[in-house]
C-alpha cells in the first residue's frame, strides 16, 4: 500500500527500528478534530472521545466478512468482530484509514468500499478495562479477492449469512461495539446486497 504524509509520520523511525506511539484525533460530540492523544491512553477510563472506523465487506452471496482478532492483541484479544476496524492517523480520512487497514490486516483491497454514515458509542471492555469513546465513521463494500490475513492481528476468518451470524453471535464472543456498529450500518448494508441477504 503507499504511505501518505499522515502513514508515513505514524511508521518506524529508519534505522531505529523503534515504533513511534500512536497517535489518535480526538473529537467533540459533532466529530470535529479537537486534538491528540496516545492510542493507549485515549483507551484507559473514562475514555477520550477519539475518531475511529469500521468496514463491513460482503462476498457476491451477500455473506459478511468476519474476522477474529489476533489473541496476541491488548485490546479484546480472540473475539470476533466485523471485517475490519480502526483508527486513522491524525490528518488522515477515515476513508483512506479503512482501505489501508482492510489491506494490512487482511491482505485485501475491497472492489468497492462505500460511506455508510457514522455512530457514537461508549463501550467499555470488561476483560481488559480499557473503554471504547468513539466517533465511528462507517464503510461498506465488497470483498473479491481471496483474504490473506496478517497472523499478529487476525486469528481466524468467516463468511457468514445473517442467520449464521445471529447463531454465531449467541454462541462465541464478540466485541463489544460489533452490534452497535451493525445496526448503525444496516441501511447501507441493505442497499449494498438487497433484501434477499436478510440484513
Amino acid at each position: 500500500m503507499p504511505t501518505t504524509p499522515a502513514t508515513a509520520a505514524n511508521s518506524a523511525s529508519p534505522g531505529t527500528g523503534t515504533q513511534e506511539p500512536i497517535m489518535l484525533e480526538l473529537v467533540d460530540e459533532s466529530g470535529n478534530t479537537i486534538g491528540t492523544a496516545e492510542k493507549l491512553s485515549a483507551h484507559q477510563a473514562p475514555g477520550r472521545l477519539h475518531r475511529a472506523f469500521s468496514v463491513f465487506l460482503f462476498d457476491e452471496q451477500g455473506r459478511l466478512l468476519l474476522q477474529q482478532r489476533a489473541l496476541g492483541k491488548y485490546h479484546s484479544p480472540g473475539v470476533w468482530s466485523n471485517t475490519c476496524c480502526g483508527h486513522p492517523y491524525p490528518g488522515e480520512s477515515p476513508f483512506a484509514a479503512a482501505a489501508r487497514r482492510t489491506h494490512e490486516e487482511l491482505g485485501l483491497s475491497p472492489s468497492l468500499l462505500a460511506q455508510a454514515g457514522t455512530v457514537r458509542y461508549n463501550h467499555p471492555d470488561p476483560a481488559s478495562g480499557l473503554v471504547e469513546q468513539e466517533f465511528n465513521h462507517l464503510f461498506v463494500g465488497l470483498a473479491q479477492a481471496a483474504v490473506r490475513p496478517d497472523p499478529e492481528e487476525v486469528e481466524d476468518t468467516a463468511f457468514v449469512t445473517a442467520e449464521e451470524l445471529a447463531k454465531r453471535h449467541a454462541e462465541v464472543p464478540f466485541s463489544a461495539w460489533f452490534m452497535t456498529v451493525l445496526d448503525a450500518a444496516r441501511p447501507a448494508i441493505r442497499e449494498l446486497t438487497g433484501d434477499a441477504a436478510g440484513w
